[in-house]
């Protein structure tokens, strides 16, 4: 490696270490307002959606930027220094070991294949989270902040949390690392994505704040899943999801006259289904419009080679007698 190009590598790691580290502590901030347990346990942590998104992009050279981004968010609520690094550790762990089980996959970032979208869902949001759950859990237990008991609620949602932060977040950074403006779109198109994203939020937010319908959230999924992709169902998900944490926290629709455990679990269940919707259905759609395409292009270049072709050549061709004799002498 020549010099020079080797220390702008560095150059441009180093930046990318330091905005990473600020981009996680911005998530941080923001997954807090909606914590649930000591300040620290959200039902919605994007920062692990940041970070792993992040290594995907740019690779595992980047993971002093979320332990930085890690320590900033949490040195401030931590019970006690060593506790705050083994939080850290965890945080940093969860992502990393995201990262090399979907890369031991073979995963790619453009989530065109339902094997990418099952990937992101059990290896790198359910599986992978798991870390971080159990250091963060386990920290907090040994340092006196929660009873013997409360273990495993903490357990449950800091992994939700952290899982809902991977399959919400994640394919959104995805999405706009791989944003193009379109070009050639009939206005058809763009009236019928303008209609998306005034519905998005209109039907949510009707969905959440009244008691049963909560229901009326998974056509909008299925239509941006259907007409627009992962381009449109991720930031679906995330907008639905965020409007349904919104609700729990203020405790009103069916979140109302009910116990913090019983609003946890339904909005996870509610954040869940809509993330996996919105993960699963656009990738099969993706994958089918591209073996679509494929086979166009085949039958495409196929007319063409038969066009060229000689007639009577054709003919012999499309004589199977013919050819067995021609092919044994």
């Amino acid at each position: 490696m020549v010099p020079g190009e080797g220390i702008r590598r560095y150059r441009a790691d180093a930046l990318r270490i330091l905005a990473l580290a600020a981009v996680y502590y911005g998530g941080g901030e923001l997954g807090l307002i909606a914590q649930q347990v000591r300040g620290q346990v959200t039902p919605l942590w994007p920062p692990t959606g940041i970070a792993l998104a992040a290594l995907l992009l740019f690779g595992l050279r980047i993971w002093p930027g979320i332990a930085l981004g890690a320590f900033l968010v949490n040195v401030a609520i931590g019970p006690s220094a060593p506790a705050v690094l083994g939080i850290v550790a965890g945080n940093t762990l969860a992502p990393v070991c995201s990262y090399l089980l979907l890369r031991r996959a073979g995963f790619r970032a453009e989530v065109d294949r339902l094997q990418d979208a099952l990937a992101l869902v059990f290896l790198g949001a359910l599986l992978g989270m798991m870390v971080s759950a159990t250091v963060g859990s386990g920290v907090l237990a040994l340092a006196g902040v929660l009873p013997a008991r409360g273990f495993w609620p903490t357990w449950s949602v800091w992994w939700t949390g952290d899982a809902m932060g991977v399959l919400v977040v994640t394919p959104v950074l995805l999405v706009l690392r791989r944003a193009r403006w379109p070009r050639g779109v009939p206005l058809s198109r763009w009236v019928e994505a303008l209609l998306l994203v005034v519905a998005t939020p209109l039907v949510a937010f009707v969905a959440t704040r009244t008691s049963s319908l909560l229901f009326l959230a998974f056509p909008i999924v299925l239509w941006a899943a259907f007409r627009f992709q992962r381009a449109g169902a991720a930031p679906c998900a995330l907008a639905i999801s965020t409007i349904a944490i919104s609700a729990a926290a203020s405790w009103v629709g069916p979140f109302a006259h009910h116990d913090l455990f019983h609003n946890m679990v339904t909005v996870q269940a509610f954040n869940g289904a809509v993330a996996l919707t919105a993960l699963l259905i656009s990738a099969t759609i993706t994958q089918r419009n591209k073996t679509h395409e494929q086979i166009t292009r085949l039958y495409t270049q196929f007319s063409e080679v038969m066009a060229q072709l000689d007639p009577g050549e054709m003919y012999r061709l499309s004589r199977p007698e013919d050819r067995t004799e021609g092919d044994s002498s």
